[in-house]
């Protein structure tokens, strides 16, 4: 599938049909949630405590879970190696369809 990261986009609501189509796979998605969860607690543990390195942490972690989602899972490349910004975008909108109850967790 790698002609459709090639793709470009004019707009993120064209990209959102896009961004869930490569994140079909049910654990990929639960992988998603839980390192976006995480990097959520990292980056309130930043702004209780001041120290920086928690948004390093924030980043690994998000991003970590995600990869995993991807490569073990979903057997696919991530959004974000294209379209960096669309693809953060997505992660936070396709969490609150999830916490909504729009997408099956």
């Amino acid at each position: 599938m790698a002609h459709a990261h090639t793709k470009e986009f004019t707009s993120f609501s064209d990209f959102y049909p896009f961004y869930l189509n490569e994140h079909r796979n049910r654990t990929c998605r639960r992988l998603h949630f839980v390192g976006s969860t995480v990097a959520l607690a990292c980056l309130v543990t930043l702004l209780a405590t001041g120290n920086a390195w928690w948004l390093l942490a924030a980043l690994v972690s998000g991003y970590a879970f995600a990869w995993v989602g991807h490569f073990g899972f979903e057997k696919n490349r991530p959004a974000t190696f294209k379209h960096p910004f669309y693809s953060l975008m997505g992660d936070w909108v396709m969490y609150a369809d999830i916490l909504r109850g729009k997408i099956r967790f």
